[in-house]
């Protein structure tokens, strides 16, 4: 590779052009088939395989589900509890897509903006439906501060631009970190083979800090998906109960 970006092209490795829709199989489809096998594994097990004594598969199931339950409790009181399924598929599938990247070969989904974004919007415009059918227009108040009406013309727009700000910030901030980390990795690698033509025992030695970057890595892939998911039932918070100006 040139350039430490060119890991995050899109490439076509069959093409499938129609008259009407290209359905070309690429590096960004792949992943996903193995995510979705992934996740069909995962659910196969979760559904057959429950025993009242857990094995270890289980016991790890298990402890996702009561730290997802208590994040939600946490963060939407029990409210949150009935979008369970939906905030427990939204960690699983950013958690997934970060652990894929992470083995040789793989594709940084969650590092493709356009994708991300297109979940993150997605989540935002329906909380916001949620609230407008809970509420109806009164689930606007949330865009009126409480201050004096003359600073309202001010405060409004900045109220609603904060909210429509959500859009971005959600996917971007999950975005440049796993870009950023997965760079970062690909220089210091691109780094250790130059070395390697010159002096093979200092490019051994380097292999250390690439280890602590990739388990750094690992923790970032954790991390990302727990804020993401955080962030989620924040927003789904909004439309616990009505505001009150």
């Amino acid at each position: 590779m040139k350039s430490p970006l060119e890991q995050f092209d899109i490439v076509n490795v069959k093409s499938l052009n129609t008259t009407l829709i290209d359905i070309s199989l690429n590096n960004i489809l792949i992943p996903f088939l193995l995510l979705l096998g992934m996740l069909g594994l995962y659910l196969f097990i979760f559904n057959s395989r429950f025993n009242l004594i857990p094995f270890y598969v289980q016991n790890i199931i298990e402890k996702e589900f009561t730290f997802i339950i208590g994040l939600i409790k946490q963060q939407a009181h029990n409210y949150g509890l009935f979008w369970f399924p939906l905030i427990y598929s939204l960690f699983n599938f950013v958690l997934f897509c970060n652990l894929l990247s992470l083995l040789p070969f793989g594709i940084a989904l969650t590092s493709h903006l356009i994708l991300i974004f297109l979940l993150s919007s997605t989540i935002c415009i329906s909380i916001f439906v949620i609230g407008l059918l809970r509420f109806n227009l009164k689930f606007l108040h949330i865009f009126i501060p409480q201050c004096p009406f003359v600073l309202l013309p001010i405060l409004i727009p900045i109220e609603i631009f904060s909210y429509l700000i959500r859009l971005f910030s959600l996917s971007i901030r999950l975005a440049a970190n796993i870009l950023a980390g997965h760079t970062l990795v690909h220089i210091i690698v691109s780094f250790i083979l130059n070395l390697t033509k010159t002096d093979l025992i200092l490019s051994i030695l380097f292999l250390v800090p690439l280890f602590l970057i990739l388990t750094l890595e690992f923790g970032v892939a954790l991390l990302q998906a727990y804020v993401f998911t955080v962030l989620v039932c924040i927003y789904l918070s909004d439309t616990e109960k009505l505001p009150s100006h």
